[in-house]
């Protein structure tokens, strides 16, 4: 009976001292080219909070992508992520990745962000960002925060970090099919925060 009573009591402390549970913590998945950053694009233009954090963009020149930027979503500061002529850096496929732009935009852009923003965004967890000895400690202290998150990952990477924020957050898998339908109820998932 003792045992009891201070169970409950333990049990209804943490419902009084706990906070509201987190709400508006988002994943967005899909294959390269499905339409995650659009998706996230129109969503910033949608979400009633302050955003920051770093969206990823293709290059084109000729119709053709010859890269990647990585974008500061509050500053509006943007670099080169990725590119087929760059000279210095980590390859991946036929792009070598800028880290220097990667970790002074994008992942300062995502710890920047979760001191002084509603809304943290990742666009997103792929191999590129993964090169970066930074990015995933950046990640994972938007995870360890109480701030909303908007984040969207490669459809097939295969890292812990990648299966963690699948995991924890409220997952949508986008395919062209579906990728305009969902923008409300994704909406939906930030208005009650």
């Amino acid at each position: 009976m003792i045992w009891t009573s201070l169970f409950v009591c333990t049990i209804a402390s943490r419902i009084e001292s706990d906070e509201m549970p987190i709400k508006g913590r988002v994943a967005i998945t899909g294959r390269p080219g499905v339409g995650k950053t659009t998706l996230v694009e129109r969503l910033l233009e949608r979400i009633p909070l302050s955003a920051g954090g770093m969206v990823t963009q293709e290059i084109r020149k000729c119709g053709h992508r010859v890269g990647f930027s990585v974008l500061d979503v509050a500053s509006g500061e943007e670099g080169v992520l990725a590119h087929i002529h760059g000279r210095d850096g980590p390859k991946i496929g036929r792009y070598t990745v800028d880290l220097r732009s990667l970790e002074e935009i994008g992942v300062a852009a995502i710890r920047s962000a979760i001191h002084r923003r509603d809304l943290v965004v990742i666009d997103e967890i792929a191999p590129m960002e993964l090169m970066s000895t930074a990015f995933v400690p950046a990640v994972e202290a938007a995870l360890a925060s109480d701030r909303s998150l908007l984040i969207s990952t490669h459809a097939h990477v295969d890292h812990p970090i990648a299966h963690r924020v699948r995991q924890e957050l409220t997952l949508f898998r986008i395919k062209l099919g579906n990728r305009d339908t969902v923008i409300g109820e994704i909406v939906q998932r930030f208005q009650t925060v």
